[in-house]
């Protein structure tokens, strides 16, 4: 694999010898020094990240995959929506493009210092656009060289937000925007080895149906399959300390996350 070190500031790129990209866009913390002076105490600590989820699949360089990971915090700009802002989640309730509510509900910015129209302009010039670039990129490199491609979104979250959802969260989350964003066989095959285990409460469609990368570039007809997995942190991590848990983690990704990677190429390679 080689490293991309095109922007080191904004993402960093490993790329793989699989036609498979593991995207991670709210793996990073990092908030600029004159964004977290207008924050408040709790937002300056990113709260929302997606807790070690490059750690949880560093598994996957191992099956010759890409991955492609954020240096910034979701709260600088939110990879995994549009740049136009539309809700993914029309009447409940969310976060936007540049968060300005935490998932608690409590508020990111101190009164006065929301971020402006031309603001959130310039972060998705800065943040968003070049992430986005070099995963069309990548994505058409690996589906140049293979045929096919399969886009995994790694993601994860705590696994109770009141002001998000009632109740506790499944512990794995499936989603493919309903069917759209990858084949029928694919998620037939991903679904199999959901229900084959005992050990997580799973769900495909459920509250996470895949974000603005899983919907945007999932076009399993074109030859790219995207999936997005929604993980409870509990799963792998301590979620009111924020530690890794390097057993539980391991019992993930050994009943879960490798097996669903591997059916993933398998599936997909039967295909091509």
């Amino acid at each position: 694999m080689s490293s991309e070190s095109s922007t080191p500031a904004v993402f960093e790129l490993e790329r793989g010898d699989a036609p498979l990209l593991v995207s991670l866009p709210h793996d990073g913390s990092l908030i600029p020094a004159d964004l977290r002076a207008r924050m408040t105490a709790r937002a300056q600590q990113a709260p929302d990240t997606d807790w070690f989820v490059s750690r949880l699949y560093g598994f996957a360089r191992e099956l010759g995959a890409s991955v492609l990971r954020p240096t910034h915090s979701r709260y600088v700009v939110d990879l995994n929506r549009p740049p136009d802002d539309v809700s993914l989640y029309p009447g409940q309730n969310t976060t936007g493009l540049c968060p300005q509510v935490q998932f608690s509900g409590e508020a990111v910015y101190l009164p006065g210092e929301e971020p402006s129209p031309q603001d959130i302009r310039e972060r998705v010039v800065t943040w968003w656009q070049p992430y986005h670039d070099a995963l069309r990129a990548e994505l058409e490199r690996l589906r140049s060289r293979f045929g096919r491609v399969l886009l995994w979104e790694g993601h994860s979250i705590r696994s109770e937000l009141p002001f998000l959802f009632e109740g506790r969260l499944p512990d794995l989350s499936l989603g493919t925007a309903e069917g759209r964003s990858c084949s029928p066989d694919l998620q037939a095959r991903l679904e199999q080895v959901l229900a084959g285990q005992s050990q997580y409460s799973h769900v495909c469609n459920g509250r996470f149906k895949g974000g603005y990368i899983t919907r945007h570039y999932g076009a399993p007809a074109e030859g790219i399959d995207a999936v997005q997995l929604e993980l409870a942190q509990c799963t792998y991590m301590e979620e009111s300390a924020v530690q890794y848990l390097p057993e539980r983690a391991a019992r993930l990704q050994d009943t879960v996350l490798r097996p669903l990677l591997e059916a993933g190429l398998e599936q997909l390679r039967r295909r091509v």
